[in-house]
């Protein structure tokens, strides 16, 4: 009797053993990828509890929730021959855990060292002006290729966002030139704009003064009133331009 309870006692350890290590608990965002004898079974356990035969089975956690993958800092030479330094965040999940565990030995190590290499490849097919204003299209060509590049791996690339650009100091200088030369420009074309409005408004107003010849008198008149508010102890004497214009023509007929 001693030695069958002993027996017995051992059966049960041995079972509860077997029964901790076969159990297993898994949360909402996590999936379970079994091997029964070395074998990959169709369908990923979970969530919930979850049993498997152990030995003969084993499993691996995956996790479905979105992972953020931080770029290192990559040397690039862009299209147009200049050296910058760029960083990114990549965002991405895995939609099969099957995929996952089978396709590749460590996912997230490869999606860092893809998402260097797609950086490294990728910026440098524009040139700086481009990488410094259409931020939104070269993100977007990067997300598109490297989710290319790991959907056979089970995993997808929702977003990739370059974060921060450096470029030399002296192309620094270059640019902030660049930028002054272009307010000038831009204040030059405005200025000579305003130039051509104000003649074409003058050529107006001629036109109008030429069909009522009492209403030159009448500028006269307005135009010294504003004289006299402004500047008491002048006095100013109109003269019109015809008389001036007649003893022009009276001096060249004389010669």
């Amino acid at each position: 009797m001693d030695l069958s309870l002993y027996g017995l006692a051992i059966a049960a350890f041995i079972g509860f053993v077997w029964f901790w290590n076969s159990l297993y608990v898994l949360k909402e965002w996590e999936r379970g990828v079994v091997l029964r004898l070395g074998r990959m079974q169709p369908n990923a356990k979970g969530p919930g509890l979850c049993l498997v035969f152990y030995p003969i089975e084993t499993l691996t956690r995956v996790s479905l929730r979105i992972e953020t993958l931080d770029v290192p800092s990559q040397d690039i030479i862009t299209r147009d021959n200049v050296s910058v330094k760029v960083n990114a965040v990549a965002y991405f999940a895995v939609v099969d855990a099957n995929l996952a565990v089978s396709r590749v030995q460590n996912y997230m190590y490869a999606t860092s060292q893809k998402a260097q290499t797609t950086l490294r490849s990728i910026v440098g097919q524009f040139e700086l002006d481009e990488i410094l204003a259409e931020r939104e299209k070269v993100n977007s060509k990067l997300q598109i290729i490297l989710d290319q590049d790991t959907e056979p791996w089970g995993i997808k690339v929702t977003k990739v966002e370059v974060k921060q650009v450096d470029i030399p100091e002296q192309m620094q200088r270059a640019i902030g030139r660049q930028a002054e030369a272009e307010r000038e420009r831009r204040a030059k074309i405005i200025h000579a704009e305003g130039e051509s409005q104000a003649a074409a408004k003058l050529a107006e107003a001629a036109q109008v003064l030429e069909t009522q010849p009492a209403a030159i008198q009448l500028r006269y008149l307005q135009t010294l009133t504003e004289i006299g508010v402004e500047k008491n102890t002048t006095i100013v004497f109109p003269l019109p331009i015809d008389i001036i214009n007649e003893w022009v023509k009276a001096m060249g007929s004389r010669r």
